[in-house]
């Protein structure tokens, strides 16, 4: 096994309300991991040199970036980057909630998800073992820990100090500086930027329009006629629709 430590920064982005989507709509599964995997693919579409996608994780995306020659433009990149995924993410989640025509739980409460991502700079353990490469190291587990915090914002940007100091802030923000509790690793002083301007509770997308809904109301009397007649619906039905 192959083993190299080099400087990195490090980016999480997490979708924020991933297990109750997931939890409430059992009957939906597909849908709701197919919905989860559009948004993420929105957020990975918008990665470009000097970041690289690392793996996915489940709900989140990990990637990271070199910064052994200019660790400050690297950073200050990778901030930048940060935040157009918001961008693409809100996109992509007004598109598939105009589009989706489908009436189950998951297609109906794709404005529930937010997008939170945490930043961080330090050193990792490149390792590889047969074609698969991982990192590892403290401040990897140091960037997982933190996605457990007390912020109650379900939409932010946190940056720990390191990568702060390099990148500065996010232009037109102030940050929230905050003291937050790494489980194993003590206290951290983080940089909060919210994307959208303040603090995400219940932020609301925009509705799908009404012919969209009137839509969803036709393909679910259909099925439930379906339902009574005893038959089942054709495969393929209601599957996920994405752009």
């Amino acid at each position: 096994m192959a083993m190299e430590i080099k400087p990195v920064a490090l980016v999480l982005a997490d979708i924020s309300g991933y297990t109750r989507f997931v939890k409430e709509h059992d009957v939906s599964l597909l849908h709701a991991e197919a919905i989860i995997t559009d948004l993420l693919e929105a957020v990975i579409d918008g990665a470009e040199f000097p970041l690289t996608l690392a793996k996915l994780e489940g709900d989140a995306v990990f990637l990271y970036a070199l910064t052994e020659r200019d660790a400050a433009a690297a950073a200050q990149d990778v901030a930048r980057q940060t935040l157009k995924f918001f961008d693409g993410f809100r996109s992509k989640q007004v598109e598939l909630i105009a589009k989706n025509p489908c009436p189950c739980q998951a297609c109906t409460t794709i404005e529930r998800l937010r997008l939170k991502a945490i930043l961080h700079s330090g050193q990792a353990a490149f390792k590889k073992i047969r074609q698969f490469e991982e990192l590892a190291g403290a401040d990897v587990i140091l960037a997982h820990r933190l996605l457990k915090n007390s912020i109650a914002s379900k939409e932010y940007i946190l940056m720990t100090s390191a990568f702060h100091a390099l990148s500065g802030s996010l232009p037109g923000q102030t940050p929230e500086p905050r003291t937050e509790q790494a489980e194993g690793l003590g206290q951290v002083t983080v940089q909060v930027f919210y994307p959208g301007g303040q603090p995400v509770e219940a932020a609301k997308i925009a509705p799908a329009p009404e012919a969209v809904k009137q839509q969803r109301g036709r393909w679910l009397a259909w099925h439930v006629r379906l339902r009574r007649w005893g038959l089942k619906r054709p495969a393929g039905e209601f599957t996920h629709l994405s752009g």
